[in-house]
């Protein structure tokens, strides 16, 4: 009896320490990589969200101009910057 006692408690302390629980760093991360990340808003975009909350541009037309401090004509891009969808303008 008391070496099952000993086995169960040695198998209690082996089997947590392999699980580990998330963080609060893991829970809060929008990104792991630049492709996570996608233009907020359909034209002129100065902000940038997980690519799961992109916002549905289907139908919408933008005006053809390169708008100042927007990612409009290649002047930013969206990045993942430690877990955080950002915008990078230029």
């Amino acid at each position: 009896m008391r070496k099952y006692l000993l086995f169960l408690v040695f198998a209690m302390v082996f089997v947590s320490g392999c699980y580990s629980t998330p963080t609060e760093t893991d829970l809060e991360a929008e990104c792991s990589k630049d492709l996570d990340c996608v233009p907020a808003s359909c034209c002129h975009a100065t902000e940038c969200v997980p690519a799961g909350e992109a916002p549905n541009c289907e139908g919408i037309m933008c005006t053809m101009e390169c708008r100042p401090d927007t990612m409009d004509c290649g002047q930013g891009f969206c990045m993942c910057m430690d877990n955080k969808c950002k915008a990078v303008l230029k």
